[in-house]
């Protein structure tokens, strides 16, 4: 089966061609950055906006890429949510028409579900049963997962995400928009023991995440005044050893609690190379293996859509010929690949 998938929750454009038989043949990607760096943040409007622009130009070039004639696609998946409604309604309309034009099903692709199946993409790829960490600027999940459609939610953020924290921190710091590779790039040069961060809700037990506080200490240490390149290095290098040493400390928590032995880390923020070098420690360290999707597939993208989608059309899902967009949808109501919830 030959998917076309596409992804415009946020502010990235999306495409990709996925191949049951022989893999991702194409995958085409357009970054919004440019446009809202300068709001410091996503403006919607200007996102679903753009989406309009980019949209159909990348499907066309994604179908060249993958030397595949619209004949010979068998189904179109789109994100359908969680995101930003107007940015989701472009996507997703276009990829009903498509698909009602070509006379093959389609299927709205539940966000996350595409973060968490990323790493399938992958030659070396997870088996079933793992934990996942998925960590954007909107989520941070700990999900049990037992296959397709079979989840259980550990733990989840009872305010800010990570990648929201990152951007917050960011703007406090002069830094820009995203906040995920300012902050690395910044805290590179910074010296660790200079402040120390505190690690929320790590001195209690559970697996919920809470990061507004750890912006809330990174606002109350800023000095006052213009800062120079050295204290803004040393406060980036403190909040990213924070985040990252909460995160880990959780997903340890997760595996210990489940008895999982492989671990999952997907979404934006897992393209952290911190974030990966003390996951891998901590994985190694206890007889665990940890999975992640190559860097360009932590963010937003057309192939995992495509791939996730691609999963659920051939186990025979389809979509009616109306449609609707979930700005808000939760990964635990989807159903398992065959529709019966164990």
């Amino acid at each position: 089966m030959r998917v076309l998938g596409i992804e415009t929750s946020c502010d990235d454009t999306g495409v990709a061609v996925y191949d049951t038989d022989r893999g991702l043949l194409s995958h085409c990607l357009a970054s919004q950055v440019e446009i809202h760096a300068l709001y410091g943040g996503v403006v919607p409007e200007l996102a679903a906006r753009d989406h309009v622009k980019l949209l159909m130009p990348l499907v066309e070039k994604a179908l060249k890429d993958a030397k595949t004639q619209a004949e010979e696609i068998d189904g179109v998946a789109f994100t359908a949510g969680p995101g930003l409604s107007g940015a989701l309604l472009v996507g997703a309309s276009l990829g009903r028409s498509l698909a009602w034009a070509w006379d093959v099903p389609a299927l709205g692709v539940h966000h996350m579900e595409g973060h968490l199946l990323a790493p399938m993409l992958e030659d070396v790829a997870p088996s079933f049963p793992f934990v996942a960490l998925l960590v954007s600027g909107g989520h941070s999940l700990l999900v049990d997962v037992l296959d397709v459609g079979r989840y259980s939610l550990l733990g989840g953020t009872v305010d800010d995400a990570v990648g929201e924290a990152f951007d917050k921190t960011a703007k406090l710091l002069g830094l820009g928009y995203p906040g995920g590779p300012a902050i690395a790039k910044a805290a590179a040069n910074g010296h660790p023991g200079r402040w120390t961060f505190p690690r929320p809700m790590t001195d209690r037990p559970g697996l919920d995440f809470s990061f507004s506080g750890l912006k809330t200490f990174t606002r109350n240490t800023v000095p006052p005044g213009d800062l120079d390149a050295q204290t803004v290095a040393d406060i980036a290098c403190g909040f990213q050893e924070a985040a990252v040493d909460t995160l880990v400390i959780k997903c340890r928590r997760a595996l210990d609690q489940t008895g999982r032995k492989r671990l999952v880390i997907a979404g934006g923020v897992g393209a952290n190379v911190l974030l990966r070098e003390r996951l891998k420690e901590m994985t190694e360290a206890s007889g665990r293996e940890v999975f992640y999707p190559r860097p360009q597939f932590c963010t937003d993208n057309g192939a995992m859509i495509a791939y996730a989608g691609s999963v659920r059309l051939a186990a025979g899902e389809r979509q009616a010929l109306d449609f609707s967009v979930r700005p808000r949808w939760r990964l635990t109501e989807l159903p398992p690949i065959g529709g019966v919830r164990a």
